[in-house]
């Protein structure tokens, strides 16, 4: 089964992301609440993928995707937000985000995850 770490600052958000992932088939998921915790958790468990707001406290989203991509630069990482500037998306891209979804993204989140990850019961 495949884990997403889920890292955004807003628990309803992480809550609301849980939901949605849910009805694409993916049950498996963690969270973190700030871009140290990601990068914690994403260094214990090496989950499969992680989605990570970009405005969180302590360290930013795009920090953190500095530092988890210098752990593995194969990470599997989804960034969003709603500060969709073309700079942040292309910061995103440059440090090794395989995708930036803005917010709100409810409509086109599932689709961008099975875009880079298979659900469970699908073949890879």
């Amino acid at each position: 089964m495949s884990i997403i770490l889920l890292a955004d600052d807003s628990a309803f958000m992480r809550n609301w992301l849980k939901q949605i992932l849910k009805q694409y088939g993916y049950y498996e998921t963690v969270e973190a609440r700030d871009g140290q915790e990601a990068i914690d958790t994403y260094k214990s468990i090496h989950p499969d993928m992680v989605i990570m707001d970009t405005v969180m406290p302590k360290i930013t989203g795009l920090e953190a995707l500095a530092e988890i991509m210098r752990f593995d630069s194969k990470a599997n990482v989804i960034m969003c937000s709603s500060l969709s500037t073309e700079t942040n998306v292309m910061k995103a891209i440059q440090l090794g985000a395989k995708d930036f979804v803005v917010k709100p993204y409810f409509k086109n989140l599932g689709e961008t995850v099975n875009k880079h990850l298979s659900p469970v019961g699908k073949a890879y």
